[in-house]
C-alpha cells in the first residue's frame, strides 16, 4: 500500500468545534452523497468501540441497506489470518519457520529452496496465479478446484532464486493454506473458526430456542460473523455485493468463486470484526509475543502478512485488500492500541484519501473536505478525444458527459473520471491516474506510466 501523505484539496466549509466522530459521519455521508463511496468503518480504542457506522446499500437492487453487521469481503487482509494460523502451528512444533516447501509439494520449482519464511515473507519467486494466468480472468465466476490451482502454480517457471528479493505473490498464500489443511487435516474454514474467530470471539450472540423433553428451551448462540466459505454472496445473511459507479448508477460487479482466493483473499467479515482481530492479534490472545516480533519483522516493506505505513509521527501496523470491487484496510497503532478498518464496496473514490481524512479528522488535524463539481464544458473540451501509445496495444476515447470526463478503452466499457486536481482525474475502482498536458496525457496504474499521445 502507498503510504498516507497529507493531500490537499479544493475544500467547503467546515467547524473544528464540531466533535471528531461527529465530523467523521459527516464525511462519510458526504462521500456517500455524492456517489464516491459506500461501505463500513469502524475505529477502536483498545476494547472499545467508539465508531461503527454503514453506508450505503449491501444489496442495491433489493435496496437493502448496509449497517454495522453487515458482512464484506476483505481480499488480501485475510493473509493476516492465514499467517496468524501458520504461526500458530509452529508454535505447536508442527512446522518451523525454516521448513522447505519440498516437504509439501516438491513439484513447484525450487520447492527444495523455498522455506515457509519465503512464503509468509513473499520472497519466493513463485509466480502468482491470479494475476499472471490469463485463463483465471475469463473463468473467476467458476469452482476451481486446490489440485487444478496447484497444477497452474506448479506450472510457471520461477520469477527469481527463492529469498533473494520481495514480490508479491497470491500464490504464496493459497500454498499456505494448502499447508494448513495438510497439517491439520481439517479445511481451511474449521481452522479459522477455531484458532482465531472463537478465540477472538468474531461473532454475535444470539438467543435460539429448542424444544426439549421439559418444554422450549432459549440459550445464547455465538454466529461467527468472520468465516471462510465458497458459496456466492447471500444477501438476506447480512452480506453484501460490491459494486462500481457507471457515472449514473452503482452496477454490481462481477462475483467472483471464492475457491480462487482461498486462503490469500477469501475471508468475508465485519469490519467490527477486523478491528477486535488485530487488536487480539496484538494483545496476546492469538499468538506468543514472540511469534508477534517475527510477524512485525518487515523486509522489504512486508513482515509476515503485516505491513507498516506511517500517519504522521505514527507507525501504523495492518494490511490492506483488494477483490472484485470491494477495497479494504486495517490498521494497529500499537502505542494507543487504536484499531480501524475501512472497508468499501462501493468504490469511487481514491480510499487512501479516504483514510488520510478520517485519521486527520480523529486527530484533530485539519483536513478540508474535497469538493466535487462539474467543470465547465469548455474547460473539458481539450481533454476530449482518442489517444493511442506505443506502450500498450489500446486506444482510449475521452468524452464528455453532463460536466464529467468519460474514458472508455478499446473493447472495454466507459468508465467515470473523478476531478483530483489541475489537470489530474482518477478511476479510484481500477487504481487509475490520469495527469492531462498538451494532447497527451499519463496513464498511471499499479506504479507503471504509460504515455498517450492525441490522435
Amino acid at each position: 500500500m502507498k503510504k498516507l501523505l497529507l493531500f490537499v484539496f479544493a475544500f467547503s466549509s467546515f467547524t473544528f468545534a464540531q466533535d471528531k466522530f461527529t465530523r467523521m459521519d459527516s464525511l462519510l455521508n458526504y462521500l456517500y452523497e455524492n456517489n464516491k463511496f459506500m461501505g463500513s468503518l469502524t475505529i477502536r480504542e483498545g476494547e472499545n468501540v467508539v465508531f461503527n457506522k454503514a453506508y450505503g446499500f449491501a444489496d442495491v437492487e433489493k435496496n437493502i441497506k448496509a449497517d454495522r453487521l453487515t458482512r464484506y469481503k476483505i481480499g488480501s487482509i485475510s493473509k493476516t489470518f492465514t499467517a496468524v494460523m501458520v504461526m500458530q502451528l509452529i508454535e505447536e512444533k508442527k512446522l518451523t519457520l525454516q521448513t522447505k516447501l519440498n516437504r509439501f509439494y516438491p513439484k513447484i520449482k525450487n520447492a527444495e529452496k523455498i522455506s515457509i519464511y519465503d512464503l509468509l515473507h513473499h520472497r519466493t519467486g513463485i509466480v502468482d496465479y491470479i494475476n499472471q494466468d490469463t485463463t483465471f480472468h475469463t473463468s473467476l465466476d467458476k469452482k476451481h478446484s486446490k489440485e487444478d490451482i496447484l497444477k497452474v502454480i506448479t506450472s510457471f517457471k520461477s520469477n527469481f532464486e527463492p529469498g533473494s528479493k520481495y514480490e508479491y505473490s497470491n500464490s504464496n498464500f493459497f500454498i499456505l493454506g494448502c499447508i494448513i489443511e495438510k497439517l491439520t487435516k481439517k479445511s481451511y474454514a474449521e481452522n479459522l473458526q477455531n484458532r482465531i474467530v472463537k478465540k477472538a470471539e468474531l461473532g454475535t450472540y444470539e438467543n435460539k430456542t429448542e424444544m426439549t423433553a421439559k418444554g422450549a428451551v432459549t440459550n445464547k448462540v455465538f454466529v461467527p460473523t468472520t468465516y471462510y466459505k465458497e458459496e456466492a454472496t447471500n444477501t438476506t445473511n447480512r452480506e453484501s455485493y460490491s459494486y462500481y459507479f457507471d457515472g449514473t448508477n452503482w452496477v454490481k460487479s462481477l462475483e467472483n468463486h471464492n475457491s480462487i482466493p482461498f486462503a490469500s483473499g477469501g475471508i468475508t467479515s465485519t469490519t467490527a470484526d477486523l478491528t477486535k482481530f488485530i487488536y487480539a492479534l496484538f494483545n496476546g490472545k492469538l499468538v506468543s509475543p514472540t511469534s508477534l516480533d517475527q510477524m512485525k519483522e518487515i523486509k522489504e516493506g512486508y513482515g509476515k502478512a503485516l505491513i507498516q505505513f506511517p500517519f504522521g509521527e505514527r507507525r501504523f501496523y495492518g494490511h490492506g485488500g483488494r477483490i472484485e470491487n470491494f477495497s479494504s484496510m486495517l490498521g494497529y497503532y500499537p502505542t494507543e492500541k487504536l484499531s480501524f478498518s475501512l472497508i468499501s464496496n462501493g468504490d469511487n473514490f481514491v480510499q487512501n484519501d479516504i483514510i488520510i481524512g478520517i485519521l486527520s479528522i480523529y486527530y484533530k488535524m485539519p483536513f478540508p473536505f474535497p469538493k466535487f463539481m462539474n467543470m465547465d464544458k469548455a474547460e473539458l473540451a481539450k481533454f476530449i478525444g482518442t489517444y493511442a501509445s506505443k506502450d500498450l496495444p489500446i486506444k482510449i476515447t475521452v468524452s464528455e458527459k453532463n460536466g464529467e470526463l468519460f474514458a472508455q478503452a478499446t473493447g472495454q466499457g466507459a468508465f467515470p473520471l473523478t476531478f483530483k486536481e489541475e489537470t489530474t482525474f482518477v478511476f479510484a475502482a481500477a487504481g487509475i491516474e490520469m495527469v492531462f498536458g498538451d494532447k497527451s496525457f499519463v496513464l498511471i496504474q499499479g506504479g507503471m506510466k504509460f504515455n498517450f499521445t492525441k490522435e
